[in-house]
């Protein structure tokens, strides 16, 4: 397993962590040779953050990991927003029978 962006080898966990990130941040039908691969929740972030604008961005994340990255079983997800605007997924799920809690940012704040 290697890190994208160094080329180093990385645990098992970070690889799913960054693979996570990957799957949640890339828009459907936004890569050439592979159009289903991806979430909804590049779309659904920049929507207004209502009840049901939230769940549709719970179910998103639940397929897309379901689909793209069996390494994990989601138990729960959570979105958390800052003031700034910033969005990160708050992911628990199980991995080699091991309960885990993985950070996804999926939106970046305001700038200043």
């Amino acid at each position: 397993m290697m890190n994208a962006r160094t080329g180093r080898a990385m645990t098992r966990i970070a690889h799913i962590c960054q693979s996570l990130a990957d799957i949640l941040t890339t828009p459907i039908g936004s890569r050439l040779m592979r159009r289903s691969y991806g979430s909804e929740v590049p779309e659904l972030i920049d929507q207004p953050l209502n009840g049901a604008t939230v769940l549709r961005i719970y179910a998103a994340t639940a397929y897309a990991v379901l689909r793209w990255e069996r390494r994990i079983a989601l138990t729960g997800v959570q979105l958390q927003r800052d003031a700034d605007g910033a969005a990160t997924l708050i992911l628990d799920g199980i991995t080699n029978e091991q309960g885990v809690q993985i950070a996804v940012p999926v939106k970046s704040g305001a700038s200043t």
